[in-house]
């Protein structure tokens, strides 16, 4: 698939440099013995962050990949790529 602008990239490769900076201060945690419940609580913080990270991601994909293929003809294939890329991040 031909790469397309996408114009939240900047805030998404923002949104990852600072889950990697909250992954390390995890890390951290365990190397510092911290308690379980705060790790737990850290964990469940990244996976949001991650989580929102992928719904930015895709939406993303709508405004570029998916509106280009429907402006050029050539949806099927957008939507075949899609539907697979969903199945991926939701399971």
């Amino acid at each position: 698939m031909e790469a397309r602008e996408h114009h939240r990239r900047r805030s998404i490769i923002n949104r990852l440099s600072r889950i990697g900076g909250h992954i390390e201060a995890v890390k951290r945690m365990l190397e510092e013995n911290r308690s379980c419940t705060e790790v737990l609580i850290q964990l469940a913080a990244v996976r949001g962050a991650v989580e929102k990270t992928g719904k930015l991601v895709l939406e993303d994909h709508l405004e570029s990949c998916v509106r280009a293929a429907v402006q050029e003809g050539n949806l099927e294939t957008s939507w075949d790529e899609l539907v697979e890329a969903l199945d991926t991040f939701i399971s």
